[in-house]
């Protein structure tokens, strides 16, 4: 169970449900408490309820993108803050509530508040490529989150669909109106969807993503002279730029 975490929301009724979980399988050693906007004094309660309940756990609280409320959130009992709000390819937070932060900047300011008082942070959304996730840890992240990325792969859930010839995966925001009707009963009357969902080209095996993403990872620290992934971010310079790869040929790699 050591890489399994319990994953809540901040109701009553999901403390509830994740002492239940604990009960029963007591080798769960993260708890994850997962929100789409964590700037509120009730999450800010949750995760101290949460820290007085389970004190030999480590606790996972999110979504912010400012150092302020990753500080406040550490200091409340959380151990690894989650950051982004806005940037995931199936996120339609910033279109429907013109709410965001970019996600790079928030990863560099949230990591230097984080690290000073000896937490951590997970980049949550906004990779693309092998790429994006080496300036995710460059920028201080020291864990990265991938939805895109992953899904259509045989690992991945939902059914595969065949159309034209071709093999397709369902994939999902989680605010979605797809997971609401999954999970909540339905989109609730006073919010709107947050999410869309779109069909993924089947990929395959997940392994050959993630050895791609791995030799990303390791050639970047190769090119800014890191002897390791956590020294990355020691050795990067971030260069503000209106476009950073050359297009000219659109096809596919070979």
């Amino acid at each position: 169970m050591a890489n399994v975490a319990a994953s809540a929301g901040a109701s009553k009724e999901d403390f509830e449900k994740v002492k239940k979980i604990i009960e029963a399988i007591p080798a769960i050693n993260y708890l994850c408490l997962d929100v789409a906007n964590g700037y509120s004094q009730l999450f800010v309660d949750c995760v101290a309820s949460f820290r007085d309940e389970f004190p030999k756990k480590t606790i996972i609280a999110g979504n912010v993108v400012t150092g302020e409320m990753v500080e406040e959130l550490i200091l409340t009992g959380a151990d690894i803050i989650k950051v982004g709000i806005g940037p995931g390819s199936v996120c339609t937070t910033r279109k429907k509530t013109g709410v965001g932060y970019p996600q790079l900047s928030a990863v560099i300011e949230c990591a230097d508040s984080a690290h000073g008082l000896n937490g951590h942070i997970i980049s949550d959304g906004g990779c693309t490529n092998p790429g994006d996730v080496a300036k995710a840890f460059g920028a201080g992240a020291d864990f990265v989150m991938l939805g895109g990325m992953l899904a259509g792969h045989d690992q991945s859930g939902g059914e595969t669909i065949e159309r034209n010839g071709k093999q397709f995966k369902c994939f999902y925001g989680m605010s979605s109106a797809t997971a609401m009707d999954k999970h909540h009963g339905g989109v609730a009357e006073y919010r709107a969807s947050e999410g869309k969902t779109v069909e993924v080209q089947f990929k395959g095996d997940v392994k050959l993503t993630m050895n791609d993403i791995l030799g990303g990872l390791r050639s970047a620290c190769t090119y800014t002279g890191a002897s390791k992934l956590k020294e990355l971010s020691k050795r990067c310079t971030f260069i503000r730029v209106t476009q950073q790869t050359n297009e000219i040929f659109q096809g596919s790699e070979v």
